[in-house]
């Protein structure tokens, strides 16, 4: 098996938005994603993007993805923020997860960023499991808060 990591690409989006919703499909949320492919495609290869990814390729189709961008924290400055981490199920328990986050690691590293968060579900033990093998560090007490598109548009 031919395993190659590298910065994705414009062409690689469609493929991307596919793994996005099977990980949808396994974070229990198929309708959350929303995102059209001309925004995505915009969002990461446009006049501004705003994010970057790394993807796994095998035998020259891509089978993992790990997107991020840089967050600002008032208290530590910097930091890489991995929005989306996802290997095929087909594809587990290769390595190339690894590969894939120790990439990502290595980014942040090359960028000086004062650290790197990402979010897991709290039933998603294989993630847990994974993440546990690098020492991370897992904090409880904070809850997600968000507003919808839709609540920001009858904004006054």
């Amino acid at each position: 098996m031919d395993i190659k990591i590298r910065y994705a690409v414009k062409e690689d989006c469609e493929r991307m938005l596919e793994l996005i919703h099977e990980l949808a499909v396994y974070e229990k949320a198929p309708d959350e994603v929303t995102v059209t492919l001309a925004h995505f495609i915009d969002a990461g290869f446009g006049k501004n993007p705003v994010w970057k990814a790394f993807v796994a390729e095998i035998d020259g189709k891509v089978e993992g993805f790990s997107l991020f961008y840089i967050r600002y924290s008032t208290w530590k400055g910097c930091r890489l923020y991995l929005e989306d981490f996802i290997v095929t199920e087909k594809m587990r328990g290769q390595g190339i997860g690894k590969l894939l986050f120790e990439r990502t690691i290595k980014e942040a590293k090359e960028n000086d960023f004062a650290g790197m968060v990402w979010q897991v579900l709290d039933w998603n033990e294989p993630a847990i499991n994974f993440y546990n093998k690098y020492q991370s560090y897992i904090e409880s007490g904070w809850l997600n808060a968000s507003l919808s598109k839709e609540q920001i548009q009858q904004f006054n």
